[in-house]
């Protein structure tokens, strides 16, 4: 029976992540990398797709789940007829090789369990050939190798079955069984092994450690802790790169084909990232993410992309898998994303806003970084007059779309500031002065409604856009301006879907070419949150935070959408937007004295 997706829980080592069901089941999980073809691909297919199962023999979903305190590693417990388990998940952060531990601990009485282990390399469209090697097993296909072992061997009796790896064995009070799975390149030998109980003491001592570095201590600390630490776990720890989910192809409508592949790192994320990592107190990550964000888009300005894998890669070719039959039929599965090839004018706002931020922190300012600034402004200054497919990657045709300007003001804005601030630096001032203001003139003229009192989402349109509630939270007007009053009541009222926010109109999904529906996305609820607070009316933000926060899986996480109908989670998961969106949002409400 198919897992929701609010039903899995998040695992990961800082280079790739793993999701694990309510079940037991490990049903996604990609080597060496994130972007890295999955040797479990259940979630987007079937069992015989690939999963690792461990749990009771006969046993559903488990009883109850948690993180321990302020780490990654899961905690899964069975309570059954016999007895009481359970099941502890984790990835030690690697050293050379990616480890999956999963170790079983009897709590009370004796309980018989099973593992049922089925790889299939390649998004699950390959049986590797698995044998028995010094009393281990592994399984090799093409340029796959992973290793299979159980501690204390002699307890676990492993057979195969149906192109599978079988287990059984039982644990009583205070007995422990553990599986480490451990993937390396099949031409090069064998990793050296971990100790799986060594490995979990240093893990949570490494998460623990990190959490003590977080500088927020409002009433949300949980749910904020919560999202720091999903944020880190899709930061890929070799480049600084994060990214927006460790998953693809989950579905924004059940049965739809609005199904992308999100193992990417995104620029329009940069800024609310930056601004999150700093003012939680995570300088480092932030300074890692402002040089990847430095090294991937280096270069001719006129090359800049919307995205970029996970080490400044840039060519991130789509296709489809056939032989996946997609997340509760939601086909097609789709690796690699052709929105790589839009031009998305609002990113070259995104990057400057990111770097002036970075300087405004105070991180260590970079000699190149104010150059690629003149750089990108440069080229701006020449095209943001041109329409563009805007910051949702519509497959529509191109459009002024109101947020992309605005983002265009935004760079000459931090231009001008950035000068302001460093007399040291040079650059023509009065010339982005004057960008500046026309783009802003041109904005309240052809992108605003005065009949309706609201910012439309692009120009001559009657349709709205929830990204116009960024506008007084980037500076383009303050927040009692009418205007902003009014496009943020007219936001809520015309894209509210029970209250919370689509991306744009209902009617108006024409826009981004493709058919069918989509949930509500949880992001631009915490725009809209982030909008009323800045608008005076603090007690309905606080509501609608709290609200969000009740959405969240039992383990603390957010999906990209919610459906309100179904009452369910859709799109890929974990979904770094809204995690950033989360965390940005409670550090918000705190800084001003409303939450509580």
């Amino acid at each position: 029976m198919t897992q929701l997706i609010e039903d899995y829980a998040l695992i990961g080592d800082l280079q790739t992540a793993a999701l694990v069901g309510r079940n037991g089941s490990v049903d996604w999980l990609c080597l060496p990398r994130f972007d890295s073809a999955a040797c479990f691909a259940a979630l987007l297919g079937d069992e015989e797709n690939g999963h690792w199962r461990v749990a009771p023999a006969g046993a559903d979903n488990c009883t109850r789940r948690e993180y321990r305190r302020n780490t990654l590693v899961l905690e899964s417990v069975w309570e059954t007829r016999s007895g009481t388990v359970k099941v502890t998940d984790f990835m030690p952060q690697r050293d050379e090789a990616p480890d999956l531990v999963r170790i079983v601990e009897g709590i009370s009485g004796t309980v018989p369990m099973r593992s049922t282990l089925r790889l299939r390399f390649d998004y699950g469209n390959i049986v590797p050939w698995m044998r028995r090697t010094d009393g281990h097993r592994v399984a090799v296909a093409g340029p796959d190798a992973v290793w299979l072992r159980s501690e204390p061997e002699e307890r676990v009796k492993t057979w195969g079955q149906h192109f599978s790896t079988c287990s059984s064995f039982e644990v009583s009070e205070g007995e422990k069984v553990a599986f480490v799975l451990t993937w390396h390149p099949s031409h090069e030998p064998q990793p050296e092994f971990i100790d799986p109980h060594e490995a979990l003491r240093h893990s949570i001592d490494d998460w623990e450690e990190w959490v003590g570095r977080c500088q927020y201590e409002g009433p949300y600390r949980e749910a904020v802790v919560r999202s720091l630490i999903t944020l880190k776990a899709l930061i890929y720890a070799p480049t600084g790169g994060i990214v927006a989910a460790p998953t693809t192809s989950l579905p924004e409508e059940i049965g739809g084909v609005r199904n992308w592949d999100y193992r990417y790192c995104w620029l329009r994320d940069s800024t609310l990232t930056l601004g999150a990592l700093v003012t939680a107190g995570y300088l480092d990550e932030a300074a890692a993410w402002r040089d990847w964000l430095l090294r991937a888009v280096a270069g001719d300005p006129a090359d800049l992309q919307i995205m970029y894998g996970l080490s400044g890669e840039r060519r991130l070719p789509e296709s489809e898998l056939p032989w996946l039959s997609g997340y509760e039929g939601s086909a097609p599965v789709r690796i690699g994303n052709d929105a790589v090839k839009q031009l998305q004018l609002d990113v070259y706002g995104e990057v400057i806003d990111s770097l002036h931020l970075a300087r405004s922190a105070g991180l260590m300012a970079k000699p190149h970084a104010w150059s690629l600034q003149l750089s990108l402004l440069g080229f701006l200054e020449s095209t943001w007059r041109q329409p563009d497919e805007g910051l949702w990657e519509v497959r529509g045709p191109r459009r002024h779309f109101v947020h992309s300007k605005v983002m265009a003001w935004v760079a000459a804005d931090r231009a001008v500031r950035t000068l302001e601030e460093d007399p040291t630096l040079h650059g023509d001032a009065a010339r982005w002065r004057a960008m500046r203001d026309e783009v802003h003139r041109e904005v309240c003229e052809k992108g605003y409604d005065p009949e309706r009192n609201t910012f439309t989402q692009s120009y001559g349109s009657t349709e709205l856009d929830a990204a116009t509630l960024l506008i007084p939270r980037v500076g383009f007007l303050p927040p009692d301006d009418p205007r902003v009053i009014g496009t943020v009541d007219a936001v809520r009222a015309e894209l509210a879907h029970d209250g919370l926010i689509r991306r744009y109109s209902a009617d108006g999904t024409s826009v981004d070419g493709l058919p069918g529906d989509e949930g509500a996305f949880l992001v631009c609820s915490f725009w809209l949150v982030d909008a009323l607070r800045l608008t005076g009316r603090g007690k309905e933000s606080q509501e609608l935070f709290e609200r969000l926060l009740a959405l969240r899986n039992d383990v603390g996480l957010l999906a990209e959408e919610y459906d309100p109908v179904s009452g369910q989670q859709l799109g890929n998961f974990p979904q770094a937007f809204s995690h950033i969106g989360l965390v940005g949002s409670a550090l918000a409400l705190e800084a001003d004295g409303t939450a509580g």
